[in-house]
């Protein structure tokens, strides 16, 4: 006679004893993540996905208007200045800041008195991220007449404050941005403590400078770390809004040159109620970071070594 399986525990990967209801109980602590992924993330999604086809204001229902909406970017002169000022920005912010974060991470590897004290120094400014206050106050720093102007005319510059001029206020921001390069710092101290020094020793032996271990010895063995900061800080300067924000408001003053796209798409879905087309405005920034994002994975087999294979670029 066969025996009664029922409720008997099975035996799971690694001979763990699998009890019934174990699924179950997975699931129900998976939960709040599930409802988090299904009504915070991809339910919003979707829903811009579909209005970003439709002529939609907030108040009346969404009429579907095809491919209207992403027709109009393209002749549309402020979209266009938009897409202009957030590629000079990445274009000029990601290197700066992770050529500032990978100098002064190399400066704090050494052995040196108070290395703790400047990692939290340096450190400090990403605790408080892009906020509203450091973005006032560094407003103020770059204004008319303010500290800064005043240093620069004892040089000889006068800019009339940075905040208001055109040709400054994009540099400004991207100080702002260099000044914060906690996060990408302490990514490549972590980088920098796996460089074997046996490298760098046989090198010296060998009569090599300190430009010559840089180029041939450090930057080959943590081009992975490198590269993943690259990523990092390329998605999150696309995504720049709080600083340039209160620095040039809604309309990116000066003369639009802080008019970055997420900038224009929140003044144009929630200043002109246009949700449609802000809607449509996420999705093609979504798709353009993609295709960056993309490009720097292509790119990076030619660059990137790996201690498993380092003849070879992934």
């Amino acid at each position: 006679m066969a025996p009664d399986r029922a409720g008997v525990a099975a035996a799971g990967p690694g001979g763990r004893t699998r009890l019934p209801g174990d699924g179950l109980a997975g699931y129900l602590f998976l939960s709040p993540w599930l409802l988090g992924v299904l009504l915070l993330t991809l339910g919003p999604m979707v829903t811009s996905l579909y209005l970003s086809f439709t002529d939609y204001d907030l108040f009346n229902a969404p009429t579907w208007v095809g491919l209207e909406n992403y027709e109009r970017m393209f002749s549309d002169a402020r979209w266009l200045r938009s897409v202009g000022v957030t590629a000079l920005y990445v274009a000029l912010a990601v290197p700066v800041k992770l050529a500032a974060a990978l100098g002064i991470a190399l400066l704090l590897n050494t052995e040196r008195a108070g290395r703790g004290f400047y990692r939290a120094a340096f450190y400090g400014p990403s605790l408080i991220g892009g906020s509203v206050g450091v973005a006032i106050v560094w407003k103020t720093m770059f204004g008319d007449d303010s500290v800064v102007d005043q240093l620069l005319r004892r040089f000889g510059v006068d800019t009339g404050g940075w905040a208001g001029n055109p040709d400054f206020s994009l540099l400004m921001l991207v100080l702002l941005a260099t000044w914060q390069l906690g996060a990408p710092m302490v990514i490549f101290l972590a980088g920098l403590k796996q460089v074997p020094r046996e490298l760098y020793e046989a090198a010296e032996v060998d009569g090599a400078g300190r430009a010559r271990r840089f180029r041939s010895i450090t930057l080959p063995m943590i081009s992975p770390v490198l590269f993943f900061n690259l990523l990092l800080e390329t998605i999150n300067a696309f995504q720049v809004f709080t600083s340039a924000y209160v620095v040039g408001g809604p309309n990116g003053q000066p003369a639009g040159s802080t008019l970055f796209y997420t900038i224009y798409l929140f003044d144009r879905g929630f200043g002109d109620y246009r949700m449609g087309y802000a809607s449509a405005m996420a999705w093609v920034l979504l798709l353009g970071v993609g295709l960056v994002t993309a490009f720097l994975f292509r790119t990076a087999r030619g660059w990137v070594f790996y201690s498993g294979d380092p003849g070879d670029g992934r």
